[in-house]
């Protein structure tokens, strides 16, 4: 076992990050205690980490408990690098003041890119919430990671893409899974299993790269690939401005009658470069309950 603590240099609204993690229903969290346990898989080894804050969004502070020595440096660095603690959320903060949403960012400061555990994991959790609401999309997740996944310490880690590829498709039907949806989530496993898509070197592209990379696979759509650039790699400028969620957000800002259109969030969002992906959080977190 050991322990760290950090101390961050700008704003920072954990609380907040908790909230949106606790919509996993197998996500390990205590949001009154402000802990949450991180599955970290490092290769072939995996690490249960509790990342507990201590301070305020003001003034962010966390207790990092790991539960092995092996590999801390490297476990350490994952956790700073889900959280993206090196950010400097005042400064981006500041450059919204000077936009059309002032009001909303004075409204959630510290609002952070909240990405999911793992990439291939959550290129499959994308796949799966594709076109479901977010309930059921949950519901299917954890059904999903419950029968191929594995649990360790109340912690459950994602199928590996090589289990995921022998899985015949009427298994996952059973689960609830459209015959489609059986079958892009399978087959892009198998591409990756077979060694056909490189997650990690995707990762090293830029975002247009990505995108045309991704669209070519059957069942992912540029929803999808835009989603998995925002909370599988934390870029920061993405604007997905077909998703209903930030459409319905944007007519409630603007107090509009009408959702606005596609044409119509560009229009809106050309001060907020480079630094989208941030609108698209704060956005989203206006409408949440």
């Amino acid at each position: 076992m050991w322990t760290e603590y950090f101390k961050g240099d700008s704003f920072y609204d954990f609380d907040y990050v908790l909230t949106r993690y606790a919509h996993d229903p197998l996500t390990k969290i205590d949001l009154q205690e402000r802990w949450i346990d991180i599955p970290v898989q490092l290769d072939t080894s995996r690490h249960v980490v509790r990342v507990h804050a201590l301070g305020t969004t003001a003034s962010p502070e966390f207790r990092i408990d790991g539960d092995t020595m092996d590999e801390k440096q490297e476990v350490l660095d994952f956790v700073f690098s889900l959280f993206q603690w090196d950010r400097n959320l005042e400064k981006i903060h500041q450059h919204f003041l000077e936009t059309n949403l002032e009001q909303l960012f004075n409204a959630h400061p510290g609002t952070p890119i909240v990405k999911d555990f793992q990439l291939y994991g959550c290129l499959v959790k994308t796949i799966i919430h594709q076109q479901l609401n977010m309930k059921f999309a949950y519901t299917l997740g954890a059904r999903f990671i419950e029968r191929y996944g594995e649990e360790v310490n109340g912690v459950w880690f994602h199928p590996q893409p090589e289990t995921v590829a022998e899985i015949p498709y009427e298994d996952l039907r059973e689960l609830q899974f459209s015959q489609r949806k059986a079958e892009y989530v399978i087959d892009t496993s198998r591409m990756i299993a077979e060694g056909q898509l490189d997650l990690q070197e995707l990762s090293k592209k830029n975002d247009e790269e990505i995108v045309d990379k991704l669209v070519k696979i059957r069942g992912i759509g540029a929803w999808t690939a835009e989603n998995w650039l925002l909370f599988g790699l934390g870029r920061e400028d993405l604007l997905p401005k077909a998703d209903i969620g930030i459409q319905n957000a944007v007519k409630f800002y603007l107090k509009q009658k009408m959702k606005p259109s596609i044409q119509e969030i560009a229009d809106l969002s050309q001060r907020w470069e480079p630094y989208r992906s941030y609108a698209s959080l704060t956005l989203w977190r206006s409408i949440e309950g």
